[in-house]
Order: C-alpha cells, then structure tokens, then sequence
C-alpha cells in the first residue's frame, strides 16, 4: 500500500478514535445516569447488558450501512440525520439544561427491565450516531487492495471497524476519565457534536456531488483542496472546544 494512503488512513484512524472516544464519554454519562437509581448489583447487570447492546448494534449499524453507502439517498439522509443530532444536542446542551434535568427525574421511576430496555435504546441511537460519523469520515478515503468486507473496501471497513472498537473500548475502561475531561472543560463536548455537524456536511457535499446529482463535480466532493479544508476547519473546531472551553477546576480556585 502506498506510503501517502497509510498516513491518510492513520490520520483518519486517529480523527475517528478521538471523536469516538467523545461519544463514548457522553454515551457513557448518559448510561450512568440511566441506571443510578438502581441498586448497586443490578447497576452493574444493566451496564453489562447495555455494553452488549452497544457492540451488538453497533457492528450490525455498519454490516447494513456498508452496503448502502454509496446510496445517495442514503447519503443524504446520513447528512441530515448528522446534521439534526448536532444541532439539537447543542441546542439542548445550551438552552434546555433544565428540561434534562427533569428527564434525568423522570427516569428514576424506571425499574430494572424497564431501565434495561431504555439503555438498549439508546444504544440503538448511540450506534447510528456513532457509524453514521465514521462512515462519512471514511468515505473519501481511496480504496485499497483488500477484499470487500460487506459492500464496502475492506481498508475503510477496517478502519471504521477499529474505529468502533476503540470507543467501545473507552466507553467500558476510560469513560470515567474522558467524562472528567467532559466535566473540567464542557466545551469538548459541543465541540464533538459541532464537528459531527461539519461531518455531515462533509457527506452532504458527497451526496450533492454524487454523478446521480451532480449539483456539485465529482472532482470537487473528492478532491484534496476540499479534504484539506474538511480537515482543517475539523481541527480548528476542536481547538476552539479546547481554549474557549471553561475549566472549572481553575474557576473555583
């Protein structure tokens, strides 16, 4: 494999493993938020089956994904849901704190099955977040020499694969430490959902430049002047979560 196409990939590998490992933070909160009222054996059972869910639908989300991605009408509905997550999380995050707080009430009345159900939901929810993002990330890399895995290049699965993997991982071993990042700096988390956002954006062009379309060219949706400017603005979108971000431990003090 061509030396530029592995930095390519690492790049994108380490862009997927950073915003995974966000979600998985936010996931994770989420998650414990839902089972706290729970005594403390069936907490841990309720996690348990809510990491279970999480990896069963996730690796399901991208088998079925796989081969409809270059679908533009799953394309376009890709960029629409991305967009509509971004925007409502942020909305929420910033002017509705308090309609959460009274959801996070309301769901303390839950019982074990019914708090088992209500994870596994969001489970559902926290895979196509989760794909949906890797796939668009991954979409404009070029092929490679592996077999198709589903019906997808089997480097892209790969790295969407991993990707996965690697914010399940966090979410079941690191999540405490990524959501004492979330709560030291609350920014990083608007900043993770501002750039699911620019993500479907970035799909969003590939669906308006798709031959089928053509509000866009090909060769611009694919192009390295437009990856470099996706990847560019992408990083900049994390700086500003990191800089403008409060931290909280140096308000107190």
């Amino acid at each position: 494999m061509d030396l530029s196409i592995l930095f390519e990939y690492g790049w994108v590998l380490l862009l997927l493993v950073a915003l995974e490992g966000l979600l998985a933070a936010d996931n994770a909160l989420v998650l414990a938020i839902m089972v706290k009222h729970l005594p403390d054996k069936e907490r841990k059972r309720a996690l348990f089956y809510g990491l279970a869910g999480a990896f069963i639908f996730r690796f399901a989300s991208l088998f079925i994904i796989s081969f409809l991605v270059d679908v533009w009408q799953i394309q376009a509905l890709g960029a629409l849901y991305l967009l509509f997550i971004s925007i409502n999380h942020i909305v929420r995050k910033l002017f509705f704190k308090k309609g959460e707080e009274h959801e996070d009430q309301e769901k303390k009345k839950s019982g074990f099955w019914g708090t088992v159900i209500k994870v596994e939901l969001a489970d559902i929810a926290f895979a196509i977040d989760s794909i949906l993002a890797a796939v668009a990330l991954a979409m404009t890399l070029p092929n490679t020499n592996l077999p198709q895995i589903g019906g997808m290049d089997g480097g892209k699965f790969l790295v969407i694969f991993m990707g996965g993997l690697i914010g399940l991982i966090i979410m079941r071993f690191a999540a405490n430490l990524f959501v004492r990042l979330l709560q030291t700096r609350p920014g990083l988390e608007i900043a993770a959902f501002a750039i699911v956002g620019w993500v479907g954006v970035k799909l969003a062009v590939l669906t308006l430049g798709h031959p089928d379309i053509g509000v866009l060219s090909y060769e611009f949706a694919h192009s390295t002047a437009w990856k470099l400017f996706f990847y560019t603005v992408l990083i900049l979108i994390a700086l500003a979560g990191w800089f403008f971000s409060k931290n909280k431990k140096e308000v107190n003090t």
